[in-house]
């Protein structure tokens, strides 16, 4: 009689695992905070990219103007992919684009520039990381919509030709 039971509870238990996982490969395993918009911007200091200048946020951003925030790194390889869609936002009359350049090793910034040019207005350095964690950003490259001083989009990941022309909607 034990014999024959052993047999029928190690499938049931076999059948219970299955499903336990077989659920948990349906459900969503990426993780996206929660973000609210029509945020302030955060209050930091930066230094220039190709300057030692250091410039507070309320001298970069200013009311009544439209900014593109792009946070990026020369060794992302995302970040060189939306490069292009970054170039042709940089023919916006009325957007300024301001790059984060996030983490990264000036030498190798420098020539990720030259190599695709140059689509930003103005370039400051987070070396540390601390910039872009104020900012709530978790990776690179993310970008934010900015007006009168308050982020009206959050995009996470690399730009694309839906998010430009939606940018460029907003932006109208």
């Amino acid at each position: 009689m034990k014999i024959r039971f052993f047999p029928i509870i190690l499938t049931l238990i076999f059948i219970i695992i299955f499903l336990l996982f077989y659920g948990g490969l349906k459900k969503s395993n990426i993780y996206v905070p929660t973000f609210n918009i029509n945020k302030k911007i955060p209050n930091f200091k930066a230094k220039l990219f190709e300057k030692a200048e250091e410039l507070n946020s309320s001298e970069i951003f200013k009311d009544d103007q439209i900014y593109l925030m792009n946070i990026w790194a020369s060794w992302c390889v995302p970040c060189r992919d939306e490069h292009v869609f970054l170039d042709e936002l940089s023919k916006e009359e009325s957007l300024n684009l301001v790059g984060i350049n996030y983490k990264d090793d000036f030498k190798r910034a420098s020539f990720f520039l030259k190599e695709l040019g140059n689509p930003y207005d103005i370039i400051l350095l987070d070396v540390d990381g601390i910039i872009a964690i104020e900012w709530g950003a978790y990776g690179v490259p993310e970008s934010y919509l900015i007006k009168n001083k308050m982020i009206i989009k959050k995009i996470i990941g690399p730009l694309n030709k839906n998010l430009v022309n939606e940018i460029k909607k907003k932006i109208q």
